[in-house]
């Protein structure tokens, strides 16, 4: 009988996991750069502004014992118009599917914001881990004792997340330092269901080359642009064609109004430039290869209340 365990354990130390871990949570508040720690690659854009992330982007791990199919959604909030409401079925539709849910907060939100979405993640019977990350941004008041006025604080705040989500486990990090990243990724794995990978093991993401061309694009708008400007830019790659030594890109940026193809191309095409210049740069890192960019600006009147151009720029969720 003993002899019979012994082989069973062997045998299951030995099976393959795989999964769906599904980072949800508000703008803003690190989920981008999680992922991107967690994956070992920059998957997805994290800039400083809000609402960064517009798609589910699937950034995968893979080891010989498991496979680890990360997601990123776009941060929670209540829709304006209809890419945000696209934008907010992303993140629900990442509750349908996950084996292990990481609910991200940090050390200044609000626990009680977005209360619709925290019930249904309440709710859920799968794993939740619930992260408090910026950690580092907790800071003693200056009549306090210091260290330990900090600790006092983040004890405060897991204290009032446990009573709002009281399954989950919480977990203190810094996406940003990498601190807590190394115990959150073995908690994953040990919580990953047995089961044999979903993808090809080399593969790294779902998403085609030509996405991450318009995510870059629009990561160096999102940096260089102010106020409205990043939030009514569309990116669409219309020629992509890579050879042995090179890539040729054509693209284009396209805006609501008259007034905004005119910021966005600047003075005598300075601002433009500027964009098309950095963007090549970063792709031609991500790439690995020489990249001839070409970017061209068009008006969309109102492409963002428009479900036949969201469509159309790929903001369907199933």
């Amino acid at each position: 009988m003993l002899y019979g365990q012994c082989v069973f354990l062997s045998k299951r130390k030995q099976m393959h996991k795989a999964g769906f871990v599904n980072i949800v949570g508000n703008p803003n508040v690190g989920k981008s750069t999680l992922m991107n720690q967690l994956v070992g690659e920059r998957i997805s854009i994290a800039t400083f502004k809000a609402q960064t992330t517009r798609h589910r982007i699937m950034g995968i791990v893979n080891t010989p014992e498991a496979q680890i199919v990360f997601s990123d959604t776009p941060g929670v909030l209540k829709p304006n118009y209809k890419l945000q409401e696209s934008m907010l079925a992303f993140s629900e539709s990442a509750l349908q599917d996950a084996d292990v849910l990481l609910y991200v907060t940090d050390v200044v939100e609000n626990p009680d914001k977005n209360q619709d979405f925290l019930s249904k993640v309440a709710r859920m019977t799968v794993p939740v881990l619930l992260l408090i990350n910026k950690i580092d941004n907790l800071t003693p008041d200056s009549s306090s004792k210091g260290e330990g006025n900090s600790q006092a604080k983040l004890t405060a705040i897991v204290e009032k997340w446990h009573g709002l989500l009281p399954n989950a486990e919480i977990l203190p990090i810094s996406a940003k330092n990498k601190f807590g990243t190394e115990l959150l990724l073995k908690r994953i794995l040990e919580l990953l269901p047995d089961s044999p990978p979903y993808f090809d093991k080399d593969q790294l993401t779902d998403k085609p080359a030509r996405f991450f061309v318009s995510e870059i694009i629009r990561e160096k708008i999102l940096l260089y642009y102010d106020k409205e400007i990043p939030y009514s830019v569309e990116v669409s790659v219309e020629r992509f064609k890579e050879d042995e030594k090179h890539i040729h890109i054509n693209t284009v940026i396209y805006v609501e109004r008259d007034s905004q193809k005119g910021i966005i191309i600047g003075h005598q095409g300075v601002a433009l430039k500027k964009v098309s210049t950095e963007s090549r740069k970063a792709l031609e890192k991500f790439f690995g290869k020489p990249i001839y960019l070409e970017v061209f600006v068009k008006v969309d009147k109102d492409w963002r209340s428009s479900e036949r151009e969201l469509n159309h720029f790929g903001y369907n969720p199933e």
